[in-house]
């Protein structure tokens, strides 16, 4: 099973880097896809990273301005993520109509040889 994080969102802020003090921070918002060999799906887990372009660091929160955390807040409200899904494979329809194949056939067999 390999699970991804797609980037669904990614906004540029207004707001200066604690870093580097430059104006290059990003938001970006990700959703996690799963694709394992009978299904693919997308999850309702999510996760949002901010980072700045140009010292190339990742922000974690406990460095955040309260301008950031204003601004952060905002757009994670704004923020609609992809609704959940499961879409099923060849594989999986094959294995679902060959079961409900065989559940027929062991139901009609005994029935035709029963009237016999």
């Amino acid at each position: 099973m390999t699970e991804k994080l797609i980037t669904i969102k990614e906004y540029a802020l207004n707001n200066h880097c604690p870093e580097c003090f430059s104006k290059t921070l990003h938001i970006v918002f990700k959703q996690k896809f799963k694709e394992t060999k009978l299904y693919k799906s997308v999850t309702k887990e999510t996760l949002a990273e901010l980072h700045c372009s140009t010292c190339e660091n990742i922000i974690y929160p406990v460095q955040w301005t309260d301008d950031i955390e204003r601004v952060f807040d905002y757009h994670q409200k704004a923020f609609k993520p992809k609704n959940s899904t499961l879409k099923l494979k060849r594989a999986a329809w094959l294995l679902i109509i060959s079961g409900l194949i065989v559940m027929a056939l062991s139901i009609i067999i005994p029935l035709v040889l029963l009237r016999q």
